[in-house]
């Protein structure tokens, strides 16, 4: 029934290590994806005539000056299942809607997110779920595979290699983003500049009882790219340092590439607190649960 429509959950990084760069200059990564709570929206909201083509339209907070062209990842996403699944041209086509709720180029995987929604969605509207998503989102970008099942997982290779993640506890998050978009690239550049070593994979326990012992393993862990996004965006080490600050929050970091920042907490009531905090600086910033966590309410 129409109109379909498919929450894309924020990514959130937990840590990041670079393990390794193969022979064709993509970096290997050792990371756990969490999903928060936020999310945007995408809307299958009506069929088209084939021969008329795939439509995206864009709205929402962060929708203002967004591309919905042929280069949007939601249509390559449409483009690349159709050709994949060797689907018929005569199928219908669709109208689609995205609100945009979450900051672009933050590091929390939206522009991903998306693409992983509309593969979820197209598939069951032009019935082909037993094609395998993995190596077609394999092809859209990194972060698209985790995104498609939207559960904590494991992720290593170059996002491609992915593994069940530890049992988390009941966890409350904060994300905040000082409207800065940031340049992974540039990221990227920086830390190859820095002169920082490979960092050999992380040791998880099986799970973690509560949020105190997730933060204390975290400890151990980094953001390999944290430092050298602070270099070139200050504003990142304010939002870290106003997070760490809040009320019960047990532990703070960058995600991705950022610039957004998470903050962890046993109590959403102390979260929602901490994001309205973070909203009289001026930021973006929401609180909510960790998705797929144990005994969430």
């Amino acid at each position: 029934m129409l109109p379909a429509r498919s929450l894309a959950h924020a990514k959130i990084n937990l840590f990041l290590h670079i393990t390794a760069r193969r022979d064709n200059g993509y970096h290997e990564l050792d990371s756990l994806a969490v999903f928060a709570q936020t999310a945007d929206l995408l809307t299958l909201e009506a069929p088209r005539p084939a021969e008329h083509g795939m439509s995206l339209a864009i709205d929402g907070p962060f929708g203002a000056g967004l591309e919905a062209g042929s280069d949007n990842l939601v249509l390559r996403a449409a483009s690349a299942l159709r050709l994949a699944a060797s689907l018929s041209d005569t199928l219908p086509a669709w109208q689609m809607r995205l609100t945009k709720n979450l900051p672009v180029a933050s590091g929390i995987g939206g522009g991903s997110a998306d693409a992983a929604a509309a593969l979820r969605l197209l598939a069951a509207a032009w019935q082909c779920e037993d094609v395998d998503l993995a190596p077609i989102a394999a092809s859209l970008g990194a972060d698209v595979p985790v995104c498609i099942a939207q559960k904590s997982r494991r992720m290593q290779g170059i996002g491609e290699i992915l593994a069940a993640a530890p049992r988390l506890p009941r966890c409350a998050m904060v994300l905040v983003n000082p409207g800065v978009a940031v340049p992974t690239p540039a990221v990227f550049r920086a830390w190859k500049e820095s002169g920082a070593a490979f960092r050999p994979s992380a040791k998880l326990p099986a799970q973690w009882h509560d949020v105190a012992a997730l933060a204390e393993s975290l400890r151990s862990t980094s953001n390999d790219l944290q430092a050298p996004a602070i270099a070139l965006f200050p504003v990142i080490g304010e939002v870290l340092s106003h997070l760490e600050r809040s009320e019960e929050c047990h532990f703070a970091r960058m995600s991705g590439s950022g610039a957004t920042c998470f903050g962890l907490y046993a109590d959403l009531d102390a979260a929602c607190r901490a994001a309205e905090s973070l909203r009289a600086q001026g930021w973006w910033a929401d609180a909510g649960w960790v998705q797929n966590t144990e005994d969430r309410r």
